[in-house]
């Protein structure tokens, strides 16, 4: 096949990137042991590219026109030109003020999309006036000490739904039903991912209308420290800690909002009017009660205002704010 310099380039760069990837799990042990028939099936494999497979492009091999809303992009058939593309309208502000660098072309659920690459840049972080805390959980997603909370009763009914269903296909087995899987993955995925931009949004706006900081707990690690009963387990692994974290941290560099992570340890059992902390000072689920002072309160809610406290002590210890680079 003729190919010019610079897609032949891209198809080099791209298979040393996956024999590299390949390398690094066999290395980690993701693939297994050593002398594992798994690993050695997967070090006997050679590695191929499914036809839609994604690709990246620099500015030689795709341009953008964006008062025409179209793509010339280059192909193994020759350069296509004027590809119309769409999407939102902050979007394709976006796209057309800040897009640099290399776009990738993608496949997913019947449709081909571009994946531009924006650098935005950020306006400057000042100084905190106070200090919005945010406590994370299954019973309520998201508890601010301002007031805010957002319940989590129904994504988690909508994700008991989609497990029942998901369950009920699968015991059918027909095309039938394996149709309907396939046109319905990723559609609780996306139900959450939607409920996490909301959730952060909502919380990012309230700080730099109100000139606060953002105080976010640490839960690095989560999954391996925390103890649940066998029906909880699956909503812990299932619900995007990480994921609402990031969403926070690039929606706050954005507005220039400063975000702090702290610890969380005995957020929840420690009282913010008094310091003490015990166990029993949360005799349930949703309430605590300080068996020093005597104050009640919702028990997210004090965790809240504890984890506030502690990231405007690590911001005046000279703590850096979290919020990633915008790219």
């Amino acid at each position: 096949m003729d190919m010019s310099a610079q897609p032949a380039l891209h198809v080099i760069r791209k298979v040393a990137d996956a024999y590299k990837t390949r390398a690094a799990n066999l290395k980690a042990g993701n693939y297994g042991p050593k002398d594992s028939r798994r690993r050695e099936r997967v070090e006997a494999t050679p590695i191929s590219f499914r036809p839609t497979a994604a690709q990246p492009y620099d500015d030689r091999c795709l341009s953008w026109q964006y008062g025409q809303r179209t793509v010339s992009i280059w192909t193994t058939s020759g350069r296509l030109r004027n590809v119309r593309y769409t999407g939102s309208v902050d979007h394709l502000k976006t796209v057309e003020l800040y897009r640099q660098g290399e776009s990738d072309l993608v496949f997913r659920d019947g449709m081909w999309f571009l994946y531009a690459t924006c650098e935005i840049p950020a306006p400057d972080i000042t100084d905190p006036g106070g200090w919005i805390g945010v406590d994370l959980g299954l019973t309520n997603l998201a508890t601010t000490n301002t007031g805010y909370r957002a319940a989590a009763r129904g994504l988690r009914r909508h994700r008991e739904q989609q497990r029942a269903l998901r369950a009920k296909l699968q015991a059918k087995g027909t095309k039938a039903a394996k149709r309907v899987l396939k046109r319905r993955r990723r559609k609780e995925a996306r139900r959450a991912t939607d409920v996490n931009h909301c959730i952060s949004k909502r919380i990012v706006v309230e700080a730099q209308r109100t000139g606060h900081g953002i105080g976010l707990e640490s839960l690095t690690g989560i999954r391996e420290r925390v103890r649940l009963r066998k029906p909880q387990r699956a909503a812990l692994h299932s619900w995007g800690f990480a994921q609402l974290g990031g969403f926070i941290k690039y929606k706050a560099r954005r507005m220039g909002v400063v975000v702090v992570f702290v610890d969380a340890a005995y957020t929840s059992q420690t009282c913010r009017r008094c310091g003490y902390v015990d166990r029993k000072n949360r005799p349930t689920q949703d309430r605590f009660c300080c068996r020093s002072c005597g104050f009640v309160e919702h028990a997210d809610v004090n965790a809240s205002h504890n984890i506030a406290a502690r990231a405007a002590k690590e911001w005046e210890r000279g703590a850096e704010s979290t919020a990633s680079t915008l790219s």
